[in-house]
């Protein structure tokens, strides 16, 4: 397998520290607020890369976390607790605030066929671990006290900014906009590894630890989890490229420094999603979750389909009228499918050859829009019996997971379309029209007319 190393800024020949196997740790989200689409644009790559390297034979072991201590709002070591300022917003505790938006977040997860991770730890629950490492940074004198918080010295090391090949000057905190400079610091990137309540006195989150009441940093947090469940030699560590400053530059700066070794091999970004005033935010505009786009009319694995049509590496755009293509298109796919007989019995060199294609591209750095086009040249191979095509759809989708073979057609499930019917009247009523106008669509696309009558709105079947 081939796959592009933030690390090194080239695309190279995926080994493993351990043949077969692979260690692989994705940052998980903070659970303050809900993910938007952007987020999940993110885990979707993840699910890719996890998929296509056991389609590839690989046993994979994939850990991640849960933010519900740590993360300020600069995303360094100033502003307050991501998770305070959803307990302003809600007026709840931090701990209710974490339980409701992780069990929101894993809907939106699961939702887009993503798998669930081996391991899933919350950072609150691995406190013991962060204070054993920063016991260790501070007797290898890599980390200092400094107004009762404990920093991270990165004048000790050679190369901080070896994931980013970016110059000092340009990347301290305190010169990059709106990030406050602590005096506390040595050197402004230096980074916190355990704030004390010297900073933050009202604090719900704090934990006893050799330097006082605290609670950890939010780079620590990961590098610990990792270690912790993965061992001390990591394949692949994933997250977006917006972590990587300060977030995993400073994880590897913490995790070689406490290890003596070299962590992780292999740096998997995925590119931001855009809408079409520029990066997607929760303060930007709609919030847009996959439940909104749910409750709009739309499947969410329309919103898998349209980001398997872009590289992981490319920023992509988000619009409802692209959304709307791409699952008319999606749609049509899964009719075209459907249609398919399952007769023949099964062509082992057309599987073969057709499965070496797939390999061949999604193998390529996870080239998933044309290891699709190899899905619809099979389709309109008429040389290829209905049973190996089916075969090969379901291998296919192992990777994609885009429930791509279905029981039975999502047309004859009258409960469904009922509901959809209702959801729609409602939404006339409440006079969202958008809304109203998209579950029309929504079922149009899947063979689907709704014909409104003085008696309510009733339906049939496109040609029947």
């Amino acid at each position: 397998m081939k796959l592009y190393n933030t690390l090194t800024k080239k695309i190279e020949n995926f080994i493993p520290n351990e043949e077969g196997k692979v260690k692989m740790y994705t940052c998980g989200p903070t659970v303050y607020h809900y993910a938007h689409i952007g987020n999940m644009r993110n885990y979707i790559g993840h699910d890719i890369l996890e998929r296509t390297l056991e389609y590839l034979g690989y046993d994979v072991t994939r850990a991640m976390n849960i933010t519900d201590v740590g993360h300020l709002t600069s995303d360094s070591d100033s502003g307050e607790d991501k998770m305070e300022v959803a307990k302003k917003r809600e007026n709840k505790t931090a701990m209710e605030i974490a339980k409701f938006y992780t069990e929101a977040f894993f809907k939106d997860f699961q939702s887009l066929n993503c798998k669930m991770p081996d391991i899933i730890s919350p950072a609150t629950e691995n406190i013991d671990m962060y204070i054993k490492m920063i016991e260790r940074l501070l007797e290898k004198d890599y980390a200092y006290i400094s107004g009762g918080n404990i920093y991270f010295d990165i004048s000790k090391l050679d190369d901080y900014y070896v994931l980013t090949n970016h110059q000092e000057d340009k990347m301290v905190v305190g010169v990059r906009e709106g990030v406050e400079v602590d005096d506390s610091k040595r050197n402004q990137s230096d980074f916190v590894l355990w704030f004390t309540t010297s900073k933050f006195e009202n604090h719900e989150l704090l934990w006893d630890s050799p330097w006082g009441k605290g609670y950890p940093g939010w780079h620590i947090e990961c590098s610990g989890i990792s270690i912790k469940y993965l061992g001390d030699h990591l394949d692949i560590h994933g997250g977006g490229v917006d972590n990587i400053f300060p977030h995993h530059t400073n994880e590897i700066a913490q995790s070689e420094a406490y290890l003596g070794h070299k962590w992780c091999n292999y740096w998997f970004h995925n590119e931001h999603l855009l809408d079409e005033s520029g990066k997607m935010s929760k303060s930007n505009g709609e919030f847009l979750t996959v439940t909104l786009l749910k409750e709009k009319g739309y499947d969410p694995l329309s919103f898998r389909f349209m980001c398997l049509n872009s590289h992981y590496r490319k920023q992509l755009v988000f619009s409802y009228s692209a959304l709307n293509q791409a699952e008319s298109t999606y749609k049509k796919l899964l009719n075209r499918i459907e249609a398919i007989e399952d007769i023949g019995e099964l062509d082992e060199g057309e599987f073969s050859s057709y499965n070496e294609d797939f390999i061949d591209n999604i193998r390529n750095d996870l080239n998933t829009a044309n290891a699709l086009s190899v899905l619809y040249e099979l389709l309109k191979d008429d040389q290829v019996n209905g049973h190996t095509k089916l075969e090969l759809i379901k291998k296919f989708d192992k990777v994609f997971a885009l429930n791509l073979i279905r029981e039975k057609s999502v047309a004859s499930n009258d409960e469904e379309i009922r509901s959809l019917i209702e959801k729609r009247d409602e939404a006339k009523k409440n006079k969202d029209f958008e809304l109203a106008d998209s579950i029309r669509n929504e079922l149009k696309i899947r063979g689907i007319e709704l014909i409104d009558t003085r008696e309510g709105t009733k339906y049939k079947i496109i040609g029947e």
